[in-house]
């Protein structure tokens, strides 16, 4: 049955027929983003939501999209989505991050020209047929400092495109590397140095806990006297009552906004002021931009409902349709590993620690962490999956770490997982032969080979004479039919397990009858998803 996508609101019609084209069932009603009781009614029938800024994926529709695996933003931003509530029920949140990248950028430009020789208010006086040349006095950009804060895609062409109109540009960013840096023809700086420093601010961040009100009261005193202030980020980022205060007093020479703290924003302390240039949020209003984005969301979302490749996900890594086609049996073997150790384990985990062996080692190992921590958290909660396990981990306070080594042993690759409780340690380890089929291969640090199956029964016991017929006779004589079986121990006389791949989950009467011989200390059935 082919996956089913909703797309809510205005997309052009050659990004929903990518849809039709990669063979997805898509609805087009972009009237359902404004119709929230519609929105709630129908959204359970979908696989995949599309949207740009109208529709307000909030808690309310997450809990009753029971089908949802993928929200699509055609944008960047995703303050219509409530990614946390999305992240706890497994729904991939993508957005578009590079579909508006230059046209966003060069609105910046164009708002720093705008403020630098007050194009707007010359023209509205020149249209009203006054010829006040010289009442607007403006200054070059030509060897002026710009102070970029955030340096990421946007920011990072805004830095060249800066350099280009020869100014000094400067750029606050904690995750600008020094070679970037230079690639850019930047100047990297602390914060305060770029406030003491820059002629002309620009932000480019995104809206978080630490950025919201960065440009505050406090700040802006710290900056140069006349100083141009230019957002076309995010609203919030920016105190509005204490910019309007710094116009006015002249701390602040001008200002030019595309966003603000609430929107749609019909009132501002900004409104009104002079040398202050207003745009209503239009940083990714061009024609190029919108078709780029929708296209790229389309394409984002086809490509994870078919093929399960994640691009731009801001609550999951990144696999492309290439990693996903690779990896698939490693992602498989890493569930697998992590549904063992959760069916095993009863008690409350503290630690997972997770070993990448040889050629797994050069993989996507966000990814792989994800499926296998999924593969443990599914015991208690079935309708967890990779989106939505690393949340509930973090939730109960387990530390997850990784480490990778070089090729060792005989397989070219394998991973390992340790879990650790108040109570014990347990382990785990499996590879992927070369038919593509995930096996487990050391259990308790006893070496095994062991397939996979949907029915599995797992005992421990000392190595001692009848076990094998033990667990056969048990198993013939009700009728329990032994698809696979593997013996492994620690060495004679000692620690000894046992894996048997069975055709259908044993009835509770044949666990009690091996616990009854008192030949095993465990005897434990699994259950693992092999379709």
């Amino acid at each position: 049955m082919a996956p089913k996508v909703l797309v809510s609101d205005k997309l052009s019609e050659t990004a929903v027929q990518i849809f039709r084209d990669r063979g997805i069932d898509v609805d087009f009603m972009p009237e359902v983003g404004k119709d929230k009781a519609k929105l709630l009614d129908i959204i359970g029938q979908y696989d995949g939501l599309a949207i740009r800024s109208a529709t307000k994926v909030t808690e309310k529709v997450i809990a009753v999209a029971d089908n949802l695996k993928v929200v699509g933003r055609a944008g960047i931003g995703v303050d219509n989505v409530d990614i946390p509530m999305a992240s706890k029920k497994g729904i991939i949140v993508m957005n578009t991050p590079f579909g508006n990248m230059i046209t966003t950028a060069e609105h910046a430009i164009a708002m720093m020209f705008a403020v630098a020789r007050q194009i707007p208010e010359a023209s509205a006086s020149t249209h009203a047929g006054k010829w006040e040349k010289s009442k607007f006095m403006g200054v070059e950009l030509t060897g002026k400092t710009l102070g970029v804060i955030g340096a990421g895609n946007i920011g990072g062409i805004v830095c060249e495109r800066g350099v280009a109109l020869k100014m000094k540009v400067i750029a606050y960013d904690p995750f600008l590397s020094g070679e970037r840096a230079t690639k850019l023809g930047v100047t990297k700086v602390e914060l305060d140095e770029l406030f003491e420093k820059a002629d002309f601010i620009t932000l480019h961040v995104p809206a978080t806990d630490k950025t919201r009100g960065m440009i505050s009261a406090e700040n802006i005193a710290k900056m140069k006297r006349g100083v141009r202030i230019v957002n076309c980020a995010r609203g919030g980022l920016v105190d509005e009552h204490a910019l309007a205060e710094a116009l006015k007093s002249g701390q602040v020479a001008g200002a030019a906004f595309d966003v603000f703290a609430v929107e749609p924003a019909t009132e501002s302390p900004l409104f009104n002021l002079p040398n202050v240039v207003v745009t209503p949020h239009l940083g990714a209003a061009t024609t190029e931009a919108q078709e780029n984005v929708a296209l790229q969301v389309a394409e984002q979302m086809s490509d994870y409902l078919l093929t399960g490749a994640v691009t731009n996900a801001l609550n999951m890594p990144s696999v492309t349709a290439e990693e996903a086609r690779v990896m698939g049996p490693w992602v498989k073997l890493a569930e697998h590993l992590g549904a063992f150790i959760g069916q095993m384990t009863e008690e409350a985990l503290k630690e997972v620690q997770i070993t990448y062996n040889g050629s797994v080692s050069s993989m996507n190992l966000e990814a792989l962490n994800c499926a296998a921590i999924a593969g443990i958290m599914k015991a208690t909660n079935p309708d967890v999956n990779m989106v939505s396990a690393p949340i509930i981990a973090k939730e109960r306070g387990v530390n997850i770490s990784t480490t990778t080594q070089d090729k060792s042993g005989v397989f070219d690759g394998y991973i390992k997982l340790n879990v650790i409780t108040a109570e014990r340690e347990r382990s785990i380890a499996g590879t992927v032969f070369s038919d593509g089929k995930p096996r487990f291969i050391q259990i308790k640090g006893i070496n095994i080979d062991a397939e996979i199956g949907a029915h599995m029964v797992y005992t421990t016991n000392e190595d001692v004479p009848g076990i094998i017929g033990a667990l056969g006779q048990t198993m013939g004589e009700n009728g329990v039919n032994i698809a696979n079986f593997t013996l492994g121990r620690s060495g004679a006389g000692k620690d000894a397990i046992a894996l048997l791949y069975v055709d259908e989950e044993p009835p509770a009467v044949v666990l009690n009858q091996l616990r009854d011989t008192g030949l095993f200390q465990q005897v434990k059935t699994l259950q693992f998803d092999v379709a």
